[in-house]
């Protein structure tokens, strides 16, 4: 079973089908704590959907596995960036 099915099953969106994870282990994915996330960023290094697939994991709070070729702490990382963006900055007067 490969991660898409197994985290979506019918719910397949076009972009996952190209995905370079397709047939891969799931368990890559997850690591236990403190296990290396090298072989699965490996994996979604050159994908083709690699940015949809981050997009997607930002958008729907992912918290857990290899998303976009990052870990839950680099998208949390991405998120605060793109927060702090997002916010008004205050004009001198």
């Amino acid at each position: 079973m490969d991660v898409v099915s197994l985290l979506y099953g019918g719910q397949e969106r076009s972009w996952q089908a190209r995905a370079n994870c397709m047939g891969v282990d799931p368990d890559l994915f997850f690591p236990e704590r403190g296990a290396s996330t090298r072989e699965a960023k490996e994996v979604c290094r050159g994908c083709v959907v690699q940015d949809d697939c981050l997009e997607y994991a930002i958008a729907n709070g992912e918290k857990f596995g290899i998303w976009g070729g990052l870990s839950e702490r680099e998208r949390r990382r991405v998120r605060r960036q793109r927060a702090m963006q997002r916010r008004p900055t205050a004009s001198a007067s």
